[in-house]
């Protein structure tokens, strides 16, 4: 008899990740039998995959199948914890957490704890924060991909909050499965929420559901309990597979203009590497706008606090010209038309 559906689901989703992990690094995942062809080497030169796990149903069911998984294949598994700090008793959970991680044969498992600042937002903040203790436990580590267990559910919710922001269809394309320059890993963005907290149940996995998840000061707690059970009660079931599927949609176009706004971007300097404006206006509004970013944030404006409404503006000196004064952007950046140039520069 098989394991249940909910857990071969999950076990399968990891399966493809560490398939593909295995193939980019040029080496033969294991064959049909078992077996291990290839590397013959030992145990600890294998690639360290870990996984990052709250202790929430999402990233425990990953734990598990990354643990199950990596048995098979020529792959080492441990997990990170990270203590935001932010509740009281969060560093004996994060202990606890750790302890659990290490009795499915996790190593390294690592709980981190972190101090959380205040640049944009709690939400955000943490999530700095978190990546960043991540990124410092892979490189530590030596590991060569982190998995998150973000689900399809996640990816709905993450569309809408860029949809409410209004910035462009980028941020409609959601959570990529792939990002970081390949760092991180999500393998359940095509599952839902409910199957990795079946797969935790059946296996009898303890899970903590952290109550700032269900917290209605928090934009995505009240998104996830509020907005989303409001949109399909209004227009039926299936809302979140359609934001999930819009999703990768819209990282497809997404990427296709990003690509064009490169080759675009090679063609529209002079030879001193200054825009020319006059190439600029022929160019597509969509692929514009992004020339425009690229070149402020290779400035030094930082992407995170590079608004649509700053592209807007410095568009304008291209396509509203009436002899503005220099534009002030994030990080110190400033951006001025001279002799039918676009000069970005970092003050």
């Amino acid at each position: 008899m098989g394991p249940h559906p909910a857990v071969a689901a999950i076990r399968l989703a990891v399966r493809r990740v560490l398939h593909d992990l295995l193939t980019e690094r040029n080496e033969v995942p294991p064959g049909a039998d078992g077996t291990r062809p290839g590397s013959g080497r030992s145990p600890d030169r294998a690639p360290l995959v870990l996984v990052a796990c709250s202790g929430g149903a999402d990233s425990m069911a990953l734990a598990s199948a990354l643990a199950f998984e990596a048995r098979k294949l020529d792959v080492r598994a441990g997990a990170v914890t990270v203590d935001h700090g932010l509740q009281a008793g969060s560093d004996l959970r994060a202990a606890e957490v750790a302890a659990r991680l290490t009795t499915m044969d996790l190593d390294p498992v690592e709980a981190v704890a972190v101090t959380v600042g205040r640049d944009g937002g709690p939400e955000a903040a943490a999530r700095d924060a978190r990546y960043a203790a991540l990124d410092a436990a892979a490189e530590r580590h030596g590991a060569a991909a982190v998995l998150l267990g973000h689900t399809r559910d996640d990816q709905a919710e993450t569309v809408l909050l860029g949809l409410a922001r209004g910035s462009g269809i980028r941020s409609l394309s959601g959570m990529a499965a792939v990002s970081g320059a390949g760092r991180y890993r999500r393998p359940f963005l095509l599952l839902d929420r409910q199957t990795a907290r079946k797969a935790c149940l059946v296996q009898h996995l303890p899970v903590w559901d952290d109550p700032m998840n269900a917290d209605p000061a928090y934009t995505r707690s009240r998104l996830r309990h509020e907005g989303l059970p409001a949109l399909e009660k209004a227009l039926g079931k299936g809302v979140v597979e359609a934001l999930a599927r819009t999703a990768q949609l819209s990282r497809d176009d997404a990427d296709a203009l990003d690509s064009w706004a490169a080759q675009a971007d090679e063609t529209v300097r002079d030879e001193s590497g200054l825009l020319e404006c006059s190439k600029l206006h022929a160019l597509p509004r969509a692929v514009r706008r992004r020339v425009l970013r690229r070149a402020l944030v290779a400035a030094g404006s930082p992407a995170g606090s590079l608004f649509a409404r700053h592209v807007e503006e410095v568009e304008r000196l291209i396509t509203g010209w009436r002899g503005q004064k220099p534009l002030n952007l994030p990080g110190r950046v400033e951006a001025r038309r001279q002799g039918g140039r676009l000069v970005i520069r970092q003050g």
